[in-house]
């Protein structure tokens, strides 16, 4: 009998279920254990975009959660019994899946209220701006989310700001909410979309 061999697709796609499995598995963790976060990053992005069309989410390849700095402990000691382990970097913790040990596969921890970085414009937002999404999982308000991608302002998250504004998720409420400096980030990015492109 032939041996099956997996095709890079195949490993592509195992892979999105691992970062699926990782994203469930933790916030149920620290939903259990009362612990506060909210899901950021690219995984919060598709989460939103997958409201008006789930065809256009974008995959990522880590899992990325907003939490109070002095909850660490308690956010290391809900996923223990899950066997992550905890690596600290200069500015985050990052909990490794023992299925996957990379670091660019991991839970990345960032702080709430907090800048990410020494240059941020902005802290990042506070948990109290976290909402339960449909998935079950807690994750930052929409206006919330796209100021943390305003703010960053990566290749990256100016992709993801494409993808909020190509499936319509951002409209005027959602621009009121934001800070004149962030806004006129938000326009620039706006400026470039060709609105007959297939976003």
């Amino acid at each position: 009998m032939p041996m099956l061999v997996s095709t890079p697709f195949q490993e592509y796609v195992m892979a999105m279920d691992r970062v699926l499995r990782r994203l469930r598995t933790v916030t149920a963790a620290l939903d259990a254990a009362g612990v506060r976060y909210a899901v950021i990053g690219g995984n919060a992005v598709a989460t939103w975009v997958a409201e008006r069309n789930p065809a256009a989410t974008r995959t990522t390849k880590d899992v990325d959660l907003l939490v109070e700095y002095d909850d660490v402990e308690r956010v290391v000691a809900a996923v223990d019994s899950l066997g992550f382990r905890r690596d600290d970097d200069r500015r985050s913790v990052i909990l490794l899946d023992p299925e996957d040990p990379d670091r660019k596969s991991g839970v990345h921890l960032v702080w709430a209220g907090r800048r990410v970085r020494p240059s941020s414009l902005h802290p990042a937002p506070s948990l109290d701006e976290a909402v339960r999404s449909r998935e079950g999982y807690l994750v930052l308000s929409l206006p919330a989310l796209l100021r943390m991608k305003l703010t960053a302002f990566r290749d990256i998250d100016r992709v993801h700001i494409r993808d909020m504004l190509g499936v319509g998720l951002i409209d005027a409420a959602v621009e009121a909410t934001l800070p004149a400096d962030l806004l006129a980030r938000q326009r620039e990015i706006q400026a470039t979309i060709d609105p007959d492109d297939d976003l």
